[in-house]
């Protein structure tokens, strides 16, 4: 499992193995003050990283 936080600490705290930093704590996978386009670019990275995590044997 990977989990897309911007709580790094509690994620390793619960006990995430693989763990991918989001942009903020309200936008945790986007950030509203891009532009709809830049904005999608920004999540499509995002949920990349974490599926790439995924994919891997080793801790991130």
């Amino acid at each position: 499992m990977v989990q897309i936080t911007s709580a790094l600490p509690i994620a390793k705290m619960v006990g995430s193995n693989r763990v991918v930093l989001g942009t903020g704590i309200v936008h945790v996978t986007g950030d509203a003050k891009l532009p709809p386009a830049d904005e999608k670019e920004l999540r499509r990275k995002l949920v990349q990283k974490a599926l790439d995590a995924l994919q891997s044997n080793e801790k991130q």
